[in-house]
């Protein structure tokens, strides 16, 4: 497959994205919803964008599971990493719909809708696989309304990160788009 200068630019971004888990960041706040989205806008019609997002932010879980947080065991995957994987997956299909025609309303709406979209996966993941919280429905808004703190978090990391990858790509981009013309001239 040849890839083409914007294409490299994207999946770089991306990457770049992924990477910065590995910068000390408070709790939650993480470029997860931003990588889906930004690559759901821009490579979504490919099928590229998912699969690089899913690989990119599996390589930061190794390095962060294996590095940072090791348990002295090579971990390939926590226990909860179903519910985060299957969140980047619904993410990016709404950001498909969503980032159809990408503008600033409607990146945004899609950074909200991706941290809502992680929340009620992700704690529902909790509630399912783990022990601190009974499998009944009282057991599950337990689950919920104790990671409500934590949701501030993933807003803002949706948020401050859509609002980077996206602003990134349109400078860089528009950048190449001006230097070309140039060129041509």
């Amino acid at each position: 497959m040849q890839m083409n200068k914007k294409t490299i630019v994207l999946l770089g971004i991306i990457v770049a994205a992924a990477l910065t888990r590995l910068i000390p960041h408070p709790m939650n706040f993480a470029p997860l919803g931003a990588m889906a989205l930004f690559g759901s806008a821009y490579l979504g019609k490919k099928g590229v964008g998912l699969l690089v997002t899913m690989i990119a932010w599996m390589f930061s879980d190794l390095l962060l599971n294996n590095l940072v947080y090791s348990s002295g065991s090579f971990t390939f995957f926590t226990e909860g990493a179903f519910f985060i994987y299957g969140s980047i997956v619904l993410i990016y299909a709404v950001g498909t719909k969503v980032l159809s025609k990408v503008t600033i309303g409607r990146m945004l709406g899609g950074s909200l809708l991706a941290s809502i979209i992680f929340f009620a996966v992700s704690n529902f993941g909790v509630w399912v696989a783990g022990t601190m919280y009974p499998n009944t429905f009282d057991g599950l808004i337990a689950c919920y309304a104790a990671a409500i703190p934590f949701f501030q978090n993933t807003l803002a990391g949706d948020l401050v990160y859509s609002v980077a990858l996206f602003l990134i790509y349109e400078r860089l981009f528009k950048a190449q788009l001006i230097a070309n013309k140039a060129e041509t001239k």
